[in-house]
């Protein structure tokens, strides 16, 4: 998957957080400890740095959620972290993302936090970001 479909991906299944540029993820993949997992119609970019993993992103097309493309992903993100070395891994989440939540809950992430007023949306407001965590070892 090229930077070019990972940004409009990102667009049809992002408004908040804002979607990234190709641009954008062109930088993040060049980063240190950074890797990306694929499916058909999505894609995670997760990195791994002094053996805490942190998933980036995850895109599901719209028309192909609740299909186990994100149960996937996210079950591959943990094994490709743990074989770089992660004993543990966190991630952020808008909080009114249920079905992200859920999705994440359900893999057995908890919450460790809020970051309040984290992410803004399009209008201009803002809404908090929850923070999950599982330990990977």
């Amino acid at each position: 998957m090229t930077s070019e479909e990972m940004a409009a991906l990102h667009d049809r299944s992002f408004t908040t957080p804002r979607a990234w540029s190709a641009v954008e993820f062109d930088a993040l993949l060049a980063s240190p400890g950074a890797f990306l997992e694929t499916a058909t119609e999505g894609f995670l970019l997760g990195r791994v740095i002094a053996g805490e993993a942190e998933l980036l992103t995850l895109a599901v097309a719209p028309s192909a959620r609740r299909a186990g493309q994100g149960r996937r992903l996210l079950a591959a993100f943990e094994s490709n972290a743990r074989a770089r070395g992660a004993g543990s891994a966190f991630l952020e989440v808008a909080a009114d993302n249920g079905p992200a939540i859920a999705l994440y809950a359900g893999a057995g992430w908890e919450t460790r936090g809020t970051r309040r007023a984290y992410y803004q949306r399009p209008d201009g407001s803002r809404v908090d970001a929850v923070v999950m965590s599982k330990p990977l070892a």
